[in-house]
């Protein structure tokens, strides 16, 4: 009696697999002049963003030695100072993203194509694009003008920019639904704000609220950046000692930030975990 053949390569357990999908030359053109054309605009791009200068890295390497030296010796004389500022760009960050979400709660589903028709959804997407667009340094500086130096201005700039941002977030979620339960609830006779009310937000709400998370995690970090323009909390003290060459004090606000933020990453990741 001889032994059974092993199956050949093309079987396992004697069912047979199928070929991997081949494409055409034809098919793989649009890729391959894609990825193409990005690797020109990168080779072009070499010489205006000074590419050449990686090399002073290693031959300037002791300047970044002697400051990396003066940063390795924080000094947390003014801890408390540096807490309660930091804690302050945290609660900026807060009221910015939850003004943001009111913004972006009713512009994301006029925005959203399967809800809003074109004559209202084409003009506000070109006003979400704007909002995104502009720079919170220049939204902030705009509304410093208006009320002053301090940290109404920075919560203002953060809710345009990310109010922007979330509408497109929230647009996209809506347009991405199962149709189903819209249609289910359409069949008892309910009015297009019940369709919404019922259909659309409970499908949308878990991954609106997981972009707000994560939008006030960026948030946290770029309402430092605010304090450049005298928007208040950790990052207005942050320039100033960067600008007073104090890098020891530069040092322990650093940590301090470096810290803030880890926490509320990690309490956000463990809130999306949840959700999703």
């Amino acid at each position: 009696m001889t032994a059974a053949a092993p199956p050949s390569s093309g079987q396992i357990g004697g069912a047979e697999i199928p070929a991997p999908p081949h494409r055409s030359l034809a098919q793989r053109a649009p890729d391959v002049l894609v990825w193409g054309l990005v690797a020109v605009l990168l080779v072009l791009a070499v010489k205006p963003v000074e590419m050449s200068h990686a090399a002073k890295l290693f031959t300037n390497s002791e300047n970044m030695r002697e400051f990396g030296a003066d940063l390795l010796h924080p000094n947390f004389d003014q801890i408390r100072l540096y807490i309660g500022q930091m804690w302050l760009t945290i609660q900026i960050a807060m009221w910015g993203t939850a003004l943001a979400v009111l913004i972006a709660v009713p512009f994301g589903l006029a925005c959203a194509r399967n809800i809003s028709p074109p004559w209202l959804q084409q003009p506000l997407r070109v006003l979400m694009n704007l909002l995104r667009a502009i720079p919170d340094l220049v939204v902030g500086t705009l509304f410093i003008v208006a009320v002053g130096l301090g940290p109404f201005a920075g919560v203002m700039a953060i809710a345009i920019n990310t109010g922007g941002v979330l509408a497109k977030l929230f647009s996209e979620a809506v347009e991405a639904i199962d149709k189903a339960p819209v249609e289910g609830v359409r069949a008892t006779g309910a009015t297009r704000l019940h369709e919404v009310v019922w259909g659309v937000i409970p499908q949308v709400a878990p991954h609106w609220t997981s972009y707000a998370l994560y939008r006030f995690e960026s948030n946290s970090r770029s309402a430092t950046v605010l304090g450049l323009i005298g928007a208040g909390g950790i990052g207005q003290l942050l320039f100033e000692t960067l600008n007073a060459f104090d890098y020891h004090h530069l040092s322990a606000i650093i940590i301090v930030i470096v810290v803030a933020v880890t926490l509320i990453d990690l309490l956000s990741q463990l809130m999306r975990s949840r959700l999703l």
